[in-house]
């Protein structure tokens, strides 16, 4: 059920991939890259909204806000289908990121309300697993309604698979304990929030965790127009996107097995510096003159598939010792980290210039910036485990 909750946030994003040029060709966009901005708005949309959530649901329970939040996913779904211009899209796609952060911020409460440590990075890949369907599945779905229908119509089958969920959400039981409901204000609020700053471990993780996401937002962003442009084979998106999508899935199920054995530390850390070469055989394939369509899928596959290994492990070291305030901690973290990711991804998707190279270039630094500061956070003791991991958090 968490799973599938958030799923609809990669339905709304990865459903709009194949359909951007029809999108943009409806509504009189002139620039190409100008329309990755229908992805872009909606991930600073949730990036803002992750804040307010987890004080919410502190207050009113995980179920009291992530109903709320699903009727107005439905809502604007319907408002994004009817809009008459692209600044009118993109205003209703900021505001259905805005609801839409409910979702993910509230799973991972719920996760937090019932686990801990490696059990909890162990459930969080296997929420991701599933989650990881609807990116292999999604494009294909876009791409056959707009051949049939018209773009307009993916945003009415956003709305219909809220519904669906809705309906699931009543066999959801309240996961918050009432001893730990808190008070809604701004002090306690500002109160949690500093906490998680002042935390090292906590703002090492969760900043490197935004920096990792963002080079994924930024091969979302530009992914359509390099299958198109640079490799002919716009018709083979769908395939190519389910083929990169299948590696992240893979990383999550292998994380899920090995997490409780090896350590959310020495997987992750491990991930990163794979991530550093894999990114720089990315470099070498696009200067080389010779990069094929296949040679980018099977590297993009390695390299989207280690943030698999990394993402969910980097969120559960981060929430470690939040427990007492998990829906505070998970909306500011979610905020920071997706305000972050939204960013980079955007500016990585605006450097696309033809080639494959800037997003090459992209990879390799954020892997080098999200290493630092993991160094930076554990104090340059790395592969840990949580027994041995630097005592003292600020």
């Amino acid at each position: 059920m968490m799973a599938m909750v958030m799923a609809l946030n990669a339905l709304a994003i990865d459903s709009m991939l194949p359909a951007l040029p029809a999108i943009g060709e409806g509504l009189g966009v002139t620039v190409a890259n100008d329309r990755q901005y229908v992805i872009s708005v909606y991930l600073l949309g949730i990036g803002f909204g992750s804040l307010v959530y987890g004080p919410l649901s502190d207050r009113f329970g995980r179920k009291g806000v992530l109903v709320p939040a699903l009727f107005a996913y439905i809502a604007f779904s319907i408002g994004c289908g009817l809009a008459t211009s692209f600044p009118m899209l993109l205003a209703l796609r900021f505001g259905h990121g805005l609801v839409s952060a409910a979702l993910g911020v509230i799973v991972i409460a719920v996760i937090r309300d019932l686990f801990s440590g490696d059990a909890m990075a162990k459930r969080l890949s296997m929420i991701f697993l599933v989650f990881m369907i609807v990116p292999i599945i999604a494009p294909t779905l876009g791409a056959g309604i707009v051949a049939i229908a018209d773009w307009r119509a993916i945003f009415i089958v956003l709305a219909l698979m809220g519904g669906v969920m809705l309906l699931w959400l009543r066999r959801l039981p309240e996961t918050l304990d009432p001893a730990d409901v808190r008070p809604l204000d701004l002090k306690t609020m500002w109160a949690g929030w500093a906490t998680v700053t002042r935390h090292r471990r906590a703002a090492g993780y969760m900043i490197a965790s935004g920096m990792m996401q963002g080079s994924l937002y930024g091969y979302l962003n530009s992914s359509e127009q390099i299958i198109d442009e640079v490799f002919g084979a716009q018709s083979w998106f769908p395939l190519i996107f389910a083929c990169v999508a299948i590696g992240i899935a893979i990383a999550n199920f292998s994380n899920a097995a090995i997490v409780e054995r090896f350590g959310a530390r020495r997987v992750s850390q491990t991930a990163v510096f794979a991530f550093m070469a894999t990114s720089i055989a990315q470099i070498f394939a696009a200067t080389s003159g010779a990069e094929t369509l296949g040679m980018f899928t099977a590297l993009m596959m390695v390299n989207v598939g280690l943030i698999g290994f990394i993402g969910s492990n980097f969120g559960s070291i981060a929430m470690e010792d939040f427990g007492h305030m998990a829906g505070i901690a998970s909306s500011y973290q979610s905020f920071a980290k997706t305000l972050l990711a939204a960013v980079v991804g955007a500016t990585i998707g605006q450097q696309y210039d033809g080639t494959t190279l800037p997003l090459a270039y992209a990879f390799l630094i954020s892997a080098v910036v999200g290493l630092a500061l993991v160094y930076w956070a554990e104090r340059g003791r790395l592969f840990t485990r949580p027994g041995t991991a630097p005592k003292n958090p600020f």
